[in-house]
């Protein structure tokens, strides 16, 4: 079993721990505000040390390396007083825009702050692993920090007085099912910052070992309960084993996942939501939340390219992309019946010669 993968911001608060608790002088760096374009959102984080470390970024990287600069030349407390957070903006002028790589004279707003016990990473990280959303204000003046519940996806905001920013548990993905198609999942997903569990419980299917992967034996049903999917959470099943991929689905479906697919045929779909729908007692309404075949249509022929659908439409459905039915599988397949042959066979089509069979009992 590998060791699961961290998302970008839980590994900067991580490092500014690490470097914390070794009494190392660091700073941690928030993107707060941004006008035009930009290469990393509000709320982005990084964290720079003073031997010039850095963890995380704020822009393509020309911007990280004027940090670096500024700290090998002067110390860290050319960034930030110890005492108070600073505010930094670059790209006023479009000459600063295209020196620090922000394209089309963006500009980009940067509170930087001395981490001490005031910031309050330790109480950040417990929150985070215990998946619970929290908003951050960060005081301007002091430098101390205020932690309470908040919205994951809440908008950071910046003022004369304090920083806003939220943050929370990791994009989660749990998968149903280890084959060869479940293992392309997992490397795109990993790739994308996700955290990912596998289960399959069958014996005679053999799970591999995926560095970033969380492997369980359990059953689908009480590994989805155990979970209890939130609203960072997607589940896929991929066993094409209804006694599999119907107890996950179970679970889910009464659960705040923002995604709930599953792959298969166009009528084993329309087999999968007539089961649930009259032996569970799934109405329309809750069944509208399955996404099957799960995936977007790009013409996948490879596991792989099946795969890269698949994540697309999760990381679709977790950005609030609404997508129409003619990029979806499932409308694909349901038009592919009507399609006519590429080719009719005619006097000038080549005619195949006949297929000998050979009894070899």
């Amino acid at each position: 079993m590998g060791e699961a993968m961290e998302d970008l911001d839980t590994l900067v608060l991580r490092m500014v721990q690490d470097w914390q608790l070794g009494g190392i002088p660091v700073v941690l760096v928030t993107v707060a505000r941004t006008w035009g374009s930009s290469p990393r959102p509000p709320g982005s984080l990084m964290a720079i040390n003073d031997q010039g470390v850095t963890v995380g970024s704020v822009s393509g990287g020309c911007i990280e390396d004027d940090l670096i600069d500024k700290v090998r030349q002067d110390g860290i407390q050319a960034l930030c007083a110890a005492s108070r957070p600073s505010v930094l903006r670059y790209g006023i002028s479009a000459d600063e825009a295209h020196r620090f790589g922000l394209p089309c004279g963006g500009t980009i707003e940067l509170v930087l702050e001395a981490v001490s016990t005031l910031s309050r990473i330790d109480d950040l990280l417990v929150a985070c692993r215990r998946r619970r959303s929290t908003r951050r204000v960060l005081d301007l003046q002091t430098g101390e920090v205020t932690l309470d519940d908040g919205d994951r996806d809440g908008v950071p905001s910046l003022d004369a007085h304090s920083l806003t920013t939220f943050l929370g548990p990791q994009i989660r993905l749990i998968i149903i099912g280890a084959g060869d198609l479940p293992r392309y999942v997992c490397q795109i997903a990993l790739s994308l910052g996700f955290e990912v569990i596998v289960c399959d419980p069958r014996e005679q299917h053999e799970t591999w070992d995926l560095d970033g992967v969380t492997m369980s034996r359990e059953m689908p049903d009480d590994l989805v309960r155990r979970l209890q999917p939130d609203s960072r959470t997607a589940v896929v099943t991929l066993t094409h084993d209804p006694k599999m991929d119907d107890l996950a689905l179970l679970e889910a479906l009464d659960s705040s996942a923002f995604y709930i697919g599953a792959i298969g045929s166009r009528r084993n779909t329309q087999s999968r939501r007539s089961r649930l729908k009259e032996h569970f007692g799934f109405s329309d309404a809750a069944l509208s939340k399955l996404r099957g075949p799960a995936g977007l249509y790009i013409g996948s022929k490879t596991p792989a390219e099946i795969a890269l659908s698949i994540m697309a439409e999760i990381v679709a459905a977790k950005n609030g992309v609404e997508l129409g039915e003619s990029v979806q599988t499932a409308k694909d397949k349901a038009q592919s019946v009507a399609r006519p042959p590429r080719a009719a066979i005619s006097e000038t089509t080549p005619v195949m010669p006949p297929i000998l069979y050979l009894n070899l009992s």
